[in-house]
């Protein structure tokens, strides 16, 4: 079975993934034994998703991917952004999600999305998928599952948090599952040619 990389050690990020992706071998960093840091220095989220997925291309040669994603607040200018996962100064996702609740508090318009960008080093090239989701953000939080800002945003059409809904539906609307189904249906098509 081909192997591909999930440039990631976040096990909620690499739960979701393996739901979706059923005929490849999926390693995460730890499997590849690469325990370095990746900085993220870049104002986009596609030069930060290239910068982690030919970093790992180049430690392991392996088919890998990365993505880089974020919440961008429309109120707040779409910060936090690139700078989602570090928005409160450091990599803490309490602290984070916080943060924009006390930049938030007072504005009356709470809209926001949610953008992912994959980058996917395949054979040696770098292809680009990226997906979307508009929501709302809560006053207070609600629900258990997920991670970073989950349980403050609700996804256009539900009422319940991305931290409340069940994976599977989170999958099948999020960003990061809109911009996966496009990386899997090319994956596919790329292991129909061999």
């Amino acid at each position: 079975m081909e192997e591909l990389v999930i440039a990631s050690n976040n096990q909620g990020k690499i739960r979701e993934i393996r739901a979706m992706v059923s005929n490849l071998s999926l390693l995460s960093l730890m499997d590849i034994g690469f325990m370095d840091e990746i900085l993220e220095p870049f104002h986009t989220f596609e030069e930060n998703a290239a910068a982690k997925a030919r970093a790992i291309y180049r430690f392991c040669q392996k088919n890998v991917f990365a993505d880089d994603s974020g919440l961008c607040v429309h109120a707040l200018g779409n910060a936090p952004g690139v700078d989602s996962a570090h928005y409160s100064g450091e990599r803490d996702d309490e602290k984070n999600l916080q943060k924009v609740l006390e930049r938030l508090a007072g504005k009356p318009d709470r809209t926001a999305h949610y953008k992912a960008v994959i980058c996917l080093v395949w054979n040696g090239k770098s292809y680009y998928f990226e997906g979307t989701c508009m929501g709302t953000i809560l006053e207070e939080k609600r629900g258990d599952k997920g991670f970073g800002y989950d349980p403050v945003f609700v996804p256009e059409g539900y009422e319940q948090t991305f931290a409340e809904l069940p994976l599977e539906v989170k999958n099948n609307i999020s960003h990061r599952g809109k911009a996966m189904r496009k990386m899997v249906a090319f994956l596919e098509e790329q292991l129909q040619k061999k």
